[in-house]
């Protein structure tokens, strides 16, 4: 490594934010990034480790030894191009992904890890800033056709790998943009959209084809997901059209909570509130928008879902926030000898937390309680219960009830499967979980039972991180590229 005791000699230092106050008032990013020169200090901490744990924690593999050492050397732009050898979209995971690699720094044993997220957003913010983010063109064209449904990051990664080997890649997206979750999920003030707009638009230079608005198979009538298509094709019709279909949506069937007084008005899915403001700010108007101004909030659910609905309502000026968790509250400091190299279950306080909310943990809604007059069928209040785990069973506490006021209830408790209808238009078999069943193993995979039709992603192996969907479209490219030509150059 470029500096061997550099581990000794510098602490690690944190990306930086903007005042709670100045950030409220707008939708978007405030974190502040590492300049060049506090990057060069922080992959100076590098250890020479001989076994680079952060290479499998991280779900694509990163070169993460390496491109630390090029940023320390100023050499940015091999540094870009080891990160791009595993990862299409850096800008994607160095914004928004948990950073399992970090826990899994040998640094992180006994001190705190290299700060490697904070590398890889500093090497692609580089990147795109000096122009060395180019188009690249295939050598050759194939002649084969692929349609890719879906355009989260799972599917734009499969789009693009199959691209750049050759094929004619169309990707096919529901919604009037493409990003999947990045675009309608991910709140503005985490990742601005224009970081999509430019990989889109690197990716119409190599050849891959968007069709957006147009939704493959239908979704049941009483369906609460988000749907902006204008126009419909069956997967009868892709089959017949395209040598071979990739089917890359999420899992966007979002954990109901079928407790008394959940028919109130005032009680909405995570996802159905998040897109609607994505959409707002991205200039569209929109009739009817679900707004959290001067009302009490509760938003039911402790994972990065609940964390946004947080930070958005209070960007909408709410009254109060107020977020549930199920789980008991975990500890503040992880047990790391224990627990490392992998991930540790710890308090994580976000941004959002920190720009108000009241947490509360082990506690349990019994029911959703409805007002009087003006408010009658509006949901008012939650009756709440607290909870404790003995033996792995949830048990209440017995006079632990209470009341909590409440104008809008949010349910932020996960997704459950991708959209059924979808996989039985295609005739795919579904595991236990409702997920495409597809195996994947060392030789690839990715290949469900219906003939040329592949999964990947949230949509096979079920809600996922981001960086887990770009490997599983990397990967599912690889496999297509391997049953149309029959071996495949591809990275694994």
């Amino acid at each position: 490594m470029g500096k061997v005791t550099g581990f000794m000699e510098y602490e690690r230092l944190e990306e930086g934010y903007e005042p709670v106050a100045t950030r409220l008032k707008n939708y978007k990013e405030f974190v502040i990034g590492l300049n060049a020169d506090q990057a060069k200090v922080q992959s100076a901490r590098c250890m020479d480790c001989g076994t680079p744990f952060c290479n499998n924690g991280c779900p694509v593999n990163n070169i993460i030894p390496d491109f630390n050492d090029l940023v320390y050397r100023g050499d940015w732009k091999n540094a870009i191009a080891v990160l791009h050898s595993t990862n299409n979209f850096p800008e994607f995971t160095g914004r928004i992904c948990p950073a399992p690699c970090e826990a899994a720094c040998t640094l992180n044993v006994n001190d705190d890890a290299v700060g490697i997220k904070s590398i890889e957003h500093a090497i692609i913010d580089r990147a795109w800033a000096e122009g060395w983010v180019k188009p690249r063109l295939p050598k050759r064209k194939t002649g084969k056709t692929i349609a890719v449904v879906g355009a989260g990051p799972a599917g734009l990664a499969a789009a693009q790998q199959l691209a750049r080997a050759g094929h004619s890649v169309t990707v096919f997206e529901k919604n009037d943009r493409v990003g999947g979750l990045l675009r309608y999920g991910i709140p503005d003030f985490k990742m601005e959209k224009s970081h999509i707009d430019r990989r889109v638009e690197q990716m119409q230079a190599e050849g891959v084809v968007f069709r957006t608005g147009v939704i493959v198979a239908a979704l049941p009538e009483d369906s609460k997901i988000t749907n902006w298509a204008k126009e419909s094709i069956s997967p009868d019709e892709l089959k017949a059209q395209f040598d071979a279909v990739l089917l890359t949506g999420g899992a966007e069937e979002s954990r109901d909570l079928p407790v008394p007084g959940r028919e109130l008005a005032g009680i909405h899915f995570a996802m159905e509130f998040l897109p609607q403001q994505n959409k707002v700010n991205a200039g569209d108007k929109l009739k009817g928008q679900l707004r959290a101004d001067g009302k009490h909030v509760i938003v039911i659910g402790g994972g990065d879902t609940g964390s946004d609905c947080v930070g958005t309502s209070n960007r909408h000026g709410a009254k109060s926030v107020t977020q549930f968790e199920l789980m008991p509250q975990p500890p503040e400091v992880e047990d790391r000898p224990l627990t490392w190299p992998y991930w540790p279950i710890k308090l994580r306080t976000s941004s959002s937390h920190e720009e108000g909310c009241e947490r509360e943990f082990a506690i349990a809604t019994k029911e959703f309680l409805g007002g009087d007059g003006k408010d009658k069928g509006k949901v008012t209040g939650v009756k709440t219960v607290r909870v404790e785990w003995q033996g792995g069973k949830m048990v209440e506490v017995p006079g632990s009830e209470q009341v909590l006021k409440a104008d809008l209830v949010l349910l932020a408790m996960g997704f459950v499967s991708p959209v059924a209808t979808v996989l039985d238009g295609f005739g795919v078999s579904k595991d236990a979980r409702g997920n495409a069943k597809a195996t994947v193993d060392f030789t690839g995979g990715y290949q469900t039972n219906v003939a040329k039709v592949f999964a990947a992603g949230d949509m096979r192996r079920g809600q996922s991180l981001v960086v887990w969907a770009i490997r599983e479209g990397r990967q599912a490219a690889r496999a297509v590229d391997e049953f149309l030509m029959g071996s495949s150059d591809l990275p694994r």
